[in-house]
């Protein structure tokens, strides 16, 4: 769908502020910050963050699809974004999202690094309420549906937090984890809720379990084979020790990496979706067939897997290589 309303803006700092804080939301905040926290912070960090994101994602997509609540009518509202405009409202998942990511990196971080308990407290508060407004400026939800997402979110929280232990031993260690770190999340992608029509939901859901499942195998075969780990050692928040050459070694991490994780994205989508062609009979044009079950789940999930795994396994190794551990 095209947007068809003008609209004048008379405030350039909410504009820009809420149109930055939405995409806090979205893919490009993923692949940054997640991997972010795993090359730099704890690995122990980033595995409990990405389980609680898969995790409370895939809840909160599939529940738009079954309960099918609308998004705000335009007019009179002004809708400033169109690609999830076709999704259903209920609940918000940009809400669940910047809820969970910012309460569990809090909750795995308080007790790893020297912070004001309080001052982490608040910077997630904030975190979360610049994206859950973000969504009304926007215009793509109302009110009860940024609500319910957060707390959708909050309450997924506090029913995972006792098992994250116990999860995260399991997914170290249990010999069964590539498996169904791969089979589950297929699963789920393949039965996803049928709609009357297409939405980018199941699409979205498969890009986030496939992410979920590369990095849950990576972060297993690290454990198996013992390869070198990214510790709390490597960047205190808040130390006096972060000094101009630490904080060059942590850009260039992150900027090596994100390479590799951006040339991987390309190059799986390329390939996979070249092998679809073929077996499919379409053309690279036809949008159409790219959303068809049998081509989109495979290409998505095995693109955002592979992206999991480079992130997880190979940048490191990458990193080690270059001096950067």
């Amino acid at each position: 769908q095209g947007c068809t309303q003008k609209y004048i803006v008379k405030n350039y700092f909410y504009y820009y502020l809420f149109k930055f804080s939405a995409a806090l939301g979205e893919e490009i905040f993923y692949i940054t910050f997640l991997p972010f926290t795993y090359w730099n912070i704890d690995h122990s960090v980033s595995r409990r963050m990405i389980i609680v994101w898969s995790i409370v994602m895939y809840i909160g997509q599939v529940s738009k699809d079954i309960l099918k609540w609308p998004r705000p009518l335009s007019p009179p509202v002004v809708k400033l974004e169109m690609r999830t405009n076709a999704e259903y409202g209920m609940p918000s998942t940009h809400a669940m999202a910047a809820t969970a990511i910012s309460f569990s990196f809090l909750i795995a971080t308080v007790n790893l690094y020297k912070y004001p308990f309080e001052l982490g407290l608040v910077a997630a508060f904030v975190f979360s309420v610049l994206v859950c407004l973000s969504r009304l400026y926007t215009g793509m939800h109302t009110v009860l549906d940024v609500i319910g997402g957060a707390l959708i979110s909050a309450v997924l929280l506090v029913l995972l937090y006792p098992a994250w232990d116990v999860i995260d031993h399991l997914l170290l260690t249990s010999p069964f984890c590539p498996l169904l770190s791969i089979v589950v999340p297929l699963v789920l992608c393949y039965n996803y809720p049928k709609l009357d029509y297409y939405s980018p939901t199941r699409g979205d859901t498969t890009t986030i379990l496939g992410a979920g499942a590369g990095a849950t195998v990576g972060f297993w075969l690290n454990n198996q084979y013992a390869v070198p780990a990214y510790t709390s050692e490597n960047f205190q928040l808040g130390s006096p020790l972060i000094t101009s050459t630490i904080m060059a070694v942590v850009l260039a991490r992150f900027f090596t990496g994100i390479f590799i994780v951006l040339l991987t994205r390309w190059l799986m989508k390329s390939m996979v979706l070249g092998m679809l062609r073929y077996r499919y009979k379409f053309s690279i044009g036809d949008l159409e067939a790219r959303r068809r079950l049998e081509v989109e789940v495979p290409y998505k999930f095995i693109t955002y897997s592979s992206v999991g795994l480079s992130a997880t396994v190979l940048v490191p190794l990458l990193h080690e290589l270059l001096g950067l551990m």
